[in-house]
């Protein structure tokens, strides 16, 4: 690789990571928004499921066809259109009349945000190779709790001060940042290739790529428990202002950043995606149990016990991304991420419903305690790929 390509790697790098923190401010702020949601539109636990699972479903029917895209036209023109037109219906979401109209508005900026996963990934994945990709596509996934961190840390001040209908238009304005920046730093394809039906049939149906994104997926629910509902349960069940439970989730945050570039290195290192991925799911299932065991206090004990599991809870995205896009190879890395995130999205959805039912059904200590649990059957759905 010439020296100007190796310069323009860290570009097409820093462009995908602009992307990522910028779908990943919606997608993580979101939960922090919830209190200013439900009182002004006056929300039951169900209906907050409802508008936490709403950015998931958009994304789960988008993620597959926007994979296809970028494999076809290139990932310049998918991560620009996808994240302009998520910044076009967060700016309507902000004027939103009524919980419907919320919902949907919030399913259509998921749905075009959704372009991210596949266009920066497949991007990334053309401009490192095996020995660098793991601490680059890393690189990439930390960029997401960034986006978390400063929607954690910015959200609760502008929504205290102006309502929701500010807090939906800076991420709006988010967004259309990261689609500048993907316009200006992607090149543009020079002929994309054919999507030959016999080759994308034979990545979809790769079992090994099927069971990856299954056993993955089932890590997400622990990572929802914590994001989606953490701020919520310290305000509700310990007092908290919306304020200060969305630092907890702004420290998770900082630890998810500093796991995800290590474990991204560890892979690389030990040469495996799957050894580090199933070590990271046996301890977020420990941390999980012990949010659990600490739900009724105090709370110098919960507070740091729920911010470890929120950065061990999301440490895992990054190898299981780089394993589907290594799995498929180049050609057909956009359609592998589509799927695997389409799989991961399905969980998404129903996960906030799952578990704000379990809340109201049981607990919140019987909620975290069903948390820790779902990994575990990741971990076994995992393990036969550990030669891989």
């Amino acid at each position: 690789m010439t020296r100007a390509g190796v310069r323009y790697r860290w570009a097409v790098l820093a462009a995908g990571a602009t992307a990522s923190a910028s779908t990943a401010a919606f997608f993580l702020g979101l939960p922090v928004l919830v209190p200013t949601l439900r009182q002004e539109y006056s929300l039951s636990l169900g209906e907050i499921g409802v508008v936490l699972a709403s950015a998931w479903v958009g994304t789960t029917l988008a993620l597959l066809p926007w994979g296809l895209a970028a494999d076809r036209f290139g990932e310049r023109i998918v991560m620009s259109v996808g994240l302009g037109g998520s910044a076009l219906f967060l700016g309507a979401a902000a004027f939103a009349p009524g919980y419907p109209e919320l919902v949907g508005l919030l399913a259509l900026a998921g749905a075009s945000g959704a372009s991210v996963n596949s266009a920066s990934g497949r991007a990334v994945m053309q401009w490192f190779d095996a020995s660098e990709r793991g601490l680059a596509l890393g690189v990439r996934q930390s960029a997401i709790p960034v986006g978390g961190f400063v929607a954690a840390i910015s959200l609760p001040a502008i929504a205290s001060a102006r309502g929701s209908e500010s807090a939906f238009l800076f991420l709006a304005a988010v967004c259309a940042i990261g689609a500048l920046v993907g316009g200006l730093v992607l090149r543009g394809r020079e002929g994309g290739d054919e999507l030959e039906a016999a080759s994308i049939l034979r990545t979809l149906g790769d079992t090994k790529l099927w069971r990856l994104s299954l056993g993955s997926g089932l890590y997400l629910y622990a990572q929802l428990a914590i994001l989606g509902f953490g701020v919520l349960f310290l305000h509700d069940v310990h007092g908290l202002s919306q304020s200060r439970a969305a630092l907890v989730i702004a420290i998770s945050q900082v630890l998810a950043i500093a796991l995800r570039v290590g474990v991204g290195r560890w892979s690389d290192v030990v040469r495996s995606r799957v050894g580090p991925l199933l070590r990271i799911g046996v301890a977020v299932s420990l941390s999980l149990a012990l949010v659990a065991l600490l739900a009724g206090g105090p709370l110098e004990l919960l507070v740091p016990a729920l911010a470890l599991a929120g950065g061990l809870s999301m440490a895992w995205n990054g190898l299981s991304f780089t394993a589907a896009a290594e799995l498929a190879g180049l050609e057909r890395s956009g359609a592998a991420i589509g799927f695997q995130q389409t799989v991961l999205g399905g969980i998404g959805v129903v996960s906030p419903l799952v578990f704000a039912a379990t809340v109201s059904g049981a607990s919140w200590r019987a909620a975290f305690a069903f948390a820790a649990l779902v990994p575990v059957a990741g971990l076994l759905a995992l393990r036969p790929l550990r030669g891989h």
